[in-house]
């Protein structure tokens, strides 16, 4: 299924890797890609290769990164960059964490770190952890960073007008202690963004957002699994209005928790229960054939792809609409092509439309025990697609909206990434695949954007092959 394209990647010597985030630029999308034990890359697509940037702080060969995220922490209407590094397994660490932020130096931009700042002295992240997630509390269009701690307290940081960097945990109800690994933050079972903390060595945890205040209901929705050893987690399209969670583990059942009435409920197909070691999980539509296919980032053994089987039905109608409802019926196995990486020690994953021609490239980073150079993968397909990019009040990408499309056929939904649960953030775009070649095609018959405030906007019959920038109603 997937191609090689691994020689676009220019200078790609071996790393030790770990994760990776994509936030927009003025030319596409712009990738930092951690490094353990070495330094961190800025990575765009250039003249046809994805050429690496970094420089300065942003390159920062003196720590140990691991998790990264996006988001705009003080409403500028550009999004920062949040770096975890860990140089220790748990408990405390030497070096702190970087908040990136973009200035105008002399006409260019540059990257300065807001911990830095004389009034945050002190307050660097001195803790080990995993994974960074952006989460909008109140639906206002300025964010803040979780990380995952372990053996260590959880951090909700926010940022001031004044530039002043607070951890607002103990606050806002997110003051845990555990071997947290993945982060995903959405609307699960709230209209507003909440959290799912995959654990380690424990029960997950899944936070309900009460007005901006959480409160943990895992138990109560049945997705604590305390025996399993999470590391990837992701959301993905249930097919019933809502969002499902697959949870990858470290060799223990992983599983695919789908919403019922009175909660979660674990319906995860054999093929992808199976033990391995799991690193970072994806939901994406790699062919565009309409439908998400779930890859699965395997540590030291063959990565898998997951994808639901294709219903031939006639559509129907539902509630004055024409799309289908429902989750798929079954799961198979899909052959992965160059993408199985038998032999990768992967880390982190995320997609991306880097070359912007309406299909996703897959990219894998390595270095979990080993250096190995960076991945790149895509499906070649003529299979058209519709992408949507949701923007704040403010301008900056609006991670958390969720997007639905109706087409003739069904009816498809998307989250716009926010933390793609192990180390990772994959692009602020909601992507919709709609067939034409290999899979029946679908034609888009209503496009709505719902927003962490409750706001919505309806664009009817929105053209295909085609990116729609859709602004918040407040910014016009």
């Amino acid at each position: 299924m997937f191609r090689d394209r691994s020689a676009a990647i220019a200078d790609n010597e071996p790393i030790t890797g770990a994760g990776a985030a994509v936030t927009p630029d003025s030319d596409g999308p712009l990738i930092l890609i951690t490094g353990h034990d070495c330094g961190n890359q800025l990575r765009s697509w250039i003249d046809g290769r994805l050429q690496d940037r970094a420089c300065g702080i942003i390159a920062d060969a003196n720590r140990q990164a691991v998790g990264v995220a996006a988001a705009d922490l003080d409403a500028d209407g550009e999004e920062e960059l949040y770096v975890h590094n860990t140089d220790t397994d748990g408990g405390a660490c030497r070096t702190t964490d970087l908040l990136l932020d973009r200035i105008d130096h002399n006409g260019r931009q540059v990257w300065c770190d807001a911990f830095a700042h004389s009034v945050n002295a002190d307050r660097g992240n001195l803790t080990a952890g995993r994974s960074v997630a952006a989460i909008d509390r109140f639906g206002t269009g300025r964010y803040g960073m979780v990380v995952a701690s372990s053996a260590a307290t959880t951090r909700c940081y926010e940022l001031g007008d004044d530039g002043e960097i607070t951890d607002m945990a103990d606050v806002v109800g997110l003051d845990i202690s555990c071997e947290a690994r993945s982060l995903i933050a959405a609307p699960l079972v709230t209209d507003r963004m909440d959290l799912f903390v995959g654990v380690d060595d424990g029960p997950n945890r899944l936070f309900r957002n009460d007005g901006g205040h959480f409160v943990d209901v895992a138990a109560d929705h049945d997705v604590a699994a305390p025996a399993a050893a999470t590391r990837g987690a992701t959301v993905i399209d249930a097919g019933n209005g809502s969002f499902a969670i697959a949870v990858g583990s470290w060799e223990t059942a992983n599983q695919l928790f789908v919403p019922t009435q009175a909660g979660f409920t674990d319906v995860s197909p054999p093929v992808f229960a199976e033990p391995t070691r799991v690193r970072t999980l994806l939901a994406a539509d790699f062919d565009n054939d309409g439908r998400q296919e779930l890859f699965v980032n395997v540590c030291g053994g063959p990565n898998r792809l997951l994808a639901p089987v294709v219903d031939t039905e006639p559509a129907h109608t539902d509630d004055d609409s024409t799309a289908r409802v429902g989750p798929p019926a079954a799961w198979e196995s899909r052959p992965l092509g160059a993408a199985t990486d038998a032999d990768g020690r992967g880390t982190g994953a995320v997609v991306a439309d880097l070359d912007a021609d309406g299909s996703l490239e897959l990219l894998i980073v390595h270095g979990d025990g080993d250096a190995q150079p960076l991945s790149l993968y895509d499906v070649p397909t003529d299979n058209d697609w519709l992408r949507v990019r949701p923007t704040t009040q403010h301008g900056a990408a609006a991670r958390g909206a969720v997007v639905t499309l109706d087409t003739d056929r069904r009816r498809q939904r998307r989250v716009v990434d926010a933390g793609s649960g192990y180390l990772c953030q994959s692009e602020p775009v909601a992507h919709f695949g709609l067939g034409g070649v290999t899979a029946p095609v679908q034609q888009p018959r209503r496009l709505t954007v719902r927003w962490l405030d409750g706001r919505e906007r309806t664009v009817a019959d929105p053209d295909p092959n085609t990116t729609h920038e859709i602004a918040h109603p407040a910014a016009e």
